[in-house]
Order: structure tokens, then sequence, then C-alpha cells
């Protein structure tokens, strides 16, 4: 699972309001809203544009964050794109 490649949601497809501690995310293509918490915005924002599997996006999110003494994260991170996927913010490239 963690070579699968994954493309997030075109930028305007969807709008992301933080809320505190939440996150809204509406999506514009199916007309539903979102509320999750991090890492799920920081996992979106790190996808960009561009597919990625789980070890790039684990080295685009330790560019920004110290995720060193986190030990491995791709496992985790495979749960999120999971998570992500069956909302429909994120597919399979």
């Amino acid at each position: 699972m963690t070579d699968r490649a994954y493309r997030a949601a075109p930028a305007g497809a969807l709008r992301v309001e933080p809320l505190g501690a939440l996150t809204a995310i509406f999506d514009r293509r199916s007309m539903q809203t979102h509320l999750v918490v991090s890492p799920m915005p920081e996992i979106l924002e790190a996808m960009g544009e561009d597919a990625c599997n789980v070890a790039a996006l684990a080295a685009r999110l330790a560019a920004s964050f110290d995720l060193d003494s986190e030990g491995d994260v791709r496992p985790i991170l495979a749960e999120r794109l999971a998570e992500l996927t069956a909302m429909g913010l994120v597919e399979r490239a």
C-alpha cells in the first residue's frame, strides 16, 4: 500500500476553513463538508497537485515538520490516505 500513488482533489474543488482545532473541508464536487483534525489538512496541502506515494509524502511533510523523532510515519500516513480516499478528498492515481 505504501508504494501506491495518490492524488489530492484539485485545488479549486475544495474549500478549506480552519475552525480552531477542527478544519472544515467543503468538497464542491460532492457538496459534502468534512470536519477533520490535524494532520489531514497538512497532508492535503503537502500533496499539492502532484501524484505521490507514502514515501514521497513523508519526505514532503518532513521538510515542514519534525518527523524524525516520531519514527517511521509511513504506516500512519498510509492509514490517513486511506481515510482521505474514503472521504473522496484523495484518489488513487
